[in-house]
């Protein structure tokens, strides 16, 4: 692989290279060794070892030549033990080469560049990435210049070890000196970008930004991309959210003469899927299908899982039978995914049906069937059919793990059956599994929200006993439960023992603590405590300044909680919704409402948009103080600022105009609503129709009430009432119990008002009136 034109030499830098030690996963390293053999054949003069090498295909033959040859006098040249090694590299005995690699040197064979990189292989095969750089170390001090497959085989030893940036590190620093990289090595990093194993997110996503820029910086190289590297490409585009650059791709390929396959065409659907695009996804399924591409498993359970999780249920129940119709039969993840989606959106019946229909087939349902079904059973408040599963589970030799007790005991506890929670954990204990810290957590957090605070004392007493060591999260538990009870100083004291055991509080246990010091109106030890966990090295999270700045408010200190929203910013932590619905809500009640619109304005402009619920929130609080000028401003500032408004924010304001007698402002804005896309709700028709009848328009009220149906929004029973009641009060008999007989035929019940109104009519008029 020869360099660049404007190469600069490796060796006026080797010491930089053998310093580097870079970062990833990669991909077969058998495909190293027969990229670093077909290099080599071309240019390596070979005495007859090709033949002689044919002739063994098991080790011992390899180490009868092997003998043979450093016995030899002259020796055979390196050229010959260099592919007699790669023979042994083949069988995956790399200790062995290794070793043999150092009788070479011992018995005065020189290793060329060659078989150091074979050398190199070999330490990166077993882990060994840093003496494959002391490797590459001496190769320099030799004089040997490594090629590119030398520094490709360290690029992607990098990456199996899951190092990553210094994988990508190697692979640049290698362009700048100005070796020129294959395709080899480029997909070897675009892999390696692409498989981070437990990394966070937020690496994950920067390791797939780097890919895409390296995919497309291949072809300023004169690298062309192949199926491989479009594959890794796709992917990268799609784990990043832009699944329409994944499809552009795709094109290229074709373009290109590329096929996709059922790998390119599974990531797109997959993509499809994680932006909830199951439609797109579902059609690009049967495209695949008409296309000839036969998808294998991980197809049709990355649809059917993007069904799931998107809230499909029916159309994933309906994908899961064309699986049978087209031949393949669902396995069991297919079956667990749907189970599990069954489970979760409550429709236990369904997912049991689909249970029994996996034991007819003679599939062996696993803990993670069992485990579902037993939560789902829990949450619908079935804890004694969650037993009798767990037996029959246990009757067909699955084992109950820790998981499916805690699932039990959590569900008892949370039902304040903890006797019940209690002798599920004995059981538990008898049947050999035990319990981890978890399942103790959940015992303890019951106790305390039962206000039995000794009963917790004691099970963590017990679960040191069993020699598992209570965790924050249990001692976080029990400062709250103290903090609740008003006994704060004992809490205190458990954060002293936490410490002595060496464990810090973490960011929820000192916010619990600062959240209890604000309820006291103890600002002063809230300030205190902030200043204390930073002084652990616990950063304040927006959770405690959120909690402080709610203390202030509460305390008319509206000012002094700006100044803590200033604090936060220069501590990089940028408020929330909840932030700024708190300051908003406290500027509304000591009248600072244009303030509070300016702050709206800051937020939207911060990127932070408020959620509708906190934006109901103060409108409703504006309308209920009687402040119906200062809800209108604080509304058209909404609407001023381009915010989309929904149903909940216009009802609220509709409400306060109707019960402050201003129904002709009140109905100019529910007609607003049509006109801006949105549609009113039985709430909001029930305001609009009271406040007509309220102002004595029974006629327009009733047209209004009549052509709820237009908006499929139908009459409920409190606009039922609404209208009778106002024909009663005006007279119209006819017309409301005609109303009445119409409600009561729909299901719906006369409220206390709308009886009493009857009685007083059937007491006035001494006529009998069914009601």
């Amino acid at each position: 692989m020869g360099k660049l034109p404007s190469s600069s030499s490796l060796l006026n830098g080797r010491r930089n290279l053998s310093i580097l030690y870079p970062s990833f996963f990669s991909s077969s390293f058998n495909t190293i060794a027969t990229h670093i053999e077909s290099l080599s054949k071309d240019s390596m003069p070979v005495r007859g070892l090709q033949k002689k090498h044919d002739r063994f295909h098991n080790l011992n033959g390899a180490l009868s030549l092997f003998n043979k040859m450093i016995d030899e006098c002259p020796k055979p040249s390196i050229v010959e033990f260099s592919i007699l090694l790669q023979a042994i590299v083949r069988m995956k005995h790399y200790a062995l080469v290794v070793f043999l690699g150092s009788q070479m040197e011992l018995r005065g064979v020189s290793h060329n560049a060659y078989s150091f990189t074979i050398l190199i292989n070999c330490f990166c095969h077993l882990g060994k990435v840093d003496f494959g750089f002391s490797v590459l170390g001496k190769m320099l001090k030799l004089g040997f210049e490594p090629n590119v497959v030398t520094l490709s085989t360290l690029i992607n030893g990098l990456c199996n070890q899951s190092r990553v940036s210094q994988a990508v590190d190697l692979f640049y620093e290698m362009i700048e000196k100005g070796y020129r990289p294959d395709s080899f090595a480029c997909n070897t990093v675009l892999n390696g970008l692409c498989k981070s194993g437990n990394t966070g997110r937020a690496v994950r996503m920067k390791h797939y930004a780097l890919a895409v820029s390296l995919g497309s910086q291949m072809e300023l190289w004169g690298v062309s991309h192949d199926a491989y590297s479009f594959n890794i490409l796709i992917n990268c585009f799609c784990q990043l959210g832009k699944v329409d650059f994944g499809f552009s791709v795709l094109g290229k390929m074709l373009k290109l003469g590329f096929e996709p396959d059922v790998v390119t065409l599974s990531t797109l659907i997959n993509g499809l899927c994680n932006q909830s695009k199951v439609s797109q996804a579902a059609s690009l399924f049967d495209e695949m299908i008409k296309k000839g591409c036969r998808p294998d498993s991980v197809a049709y359970n990355t649809v059917l899982n993007g069904l799931c999780r998107t809230g499909n249920t029916g159309r994933a129940v309906k994908f899961l039978r064309t699986m049978n119709e087209r031949g393949s039969e669902p396995n069991i993840r297919a079956y667990s995914t749907l189970i599990d989606c069954l489970c979760k959106n409550g429709l236990l019946n369904e997912a049991l049906d689909l249970f029994s229909e996996v034991k007819v087939k003679g599939i062996r349902p696993n803990i993670v069937i069992y485990n579902c079904l037993i939560h789902g059973m829990c949450n619908s408040g079935q804890q004694q059919e969650a037993t009798k599963l767990l037996n029959e589970m246990v009757g067909n030799n699955v084992s109950p793990d820790i998981f499916t007790y805690n699932i039990l005991i959590d569900a008892h506890c949370k039902e304040g059956t903890i006797s019940e929670a209690v002798n599920i954990f004995n059981a538990m204990r008898k049947q050999g599994v035990k319990p981890d810290v978890v399942t103790y957590n959940i015992v303890v957090d019951a106790w305390c929200k039962e206000r039995l605070i000794s009963e917790s004392l004691d099970m963590v007493h017990t679960m040191r006993k069993q020699g598992i060591e209570p965790d924050v999260v249990t001692y976080s538990t029990l400062v709250d439960a103290h903090c609740k009870e008003g006994r704060v100083s004992e809490a205190e004291d458990i954060v002293d023992t936490m410490r002595k055991e060496g464990i810090e509080p973490d960011v929820v246990t000192y916010n619990i603590l600062v959240d209890a010091y604000c309820k006291e109106r103890s600002i002063s030890k809230a300030v205190d405590t902030i200043a204390t966990m930073r002084k652990q090295g616990v950063e304040p999270d927006v959770v405690t300044y959120n909690i402080f700045i709610d203390a202030l408010c509460k305390n008319g200190m509206v000012s002094e909680a700006e100044c803590i929203v200033d604090t936060m910013r220069k501590q990089c932590i940028e408020p929330n919704f909840v932030t700024y619905r708190t300051l908003m809500l406290g500027m509304c009640q000591l009248g600072r409402v244009s303030t509070a619109c300016e702050l709206l304005r800051k937020m939207l402009t911060s990127g932070e948009v408020p959620d509708l619920m906190t934006i109901s929130i103060l409108l409703d609080d504006f309308c209920k103080r009687g402040k119906l000028d200062e809800a209108l401003e604080f509304f058209q500032a909404m609407r001023n600022s381009g915010l989309k408004l929904d149903t909940d924010s216009y009802s609220v304001v509709i409400d306060g105009l109707c019960k402050a007698g201003q129904i002709e402002v009140a109905k100019e804005l529910f007609h607003e609503l049509s006109v801006n896309g949105l549609k009113p709700n039985v709430y909001t028709y029930d305001i609009v129709i009271n406040g007509l009848c309220k102002e004595g328009l029974l006629d327009e009220a009733y047209q209004l009430f009549r052509s709820m149906g237009d908006n499929d929004c139908l009459p409920v029973g409190c606009c039922y009432n609404v209208m009778i009641q106002a024909f009663l009060r005006n007279s119209y008999t006819s017309k409301a119990t005609e109303l009445l007989t119409e409600m009561v035929g729909k299901g719906f019940c006369a409220d206390l008002c709308t009886a009493i109104l009857f009685v007083d009519l059937i007491l006035q008029s001494n006529e009998s009136i069914l009601i």
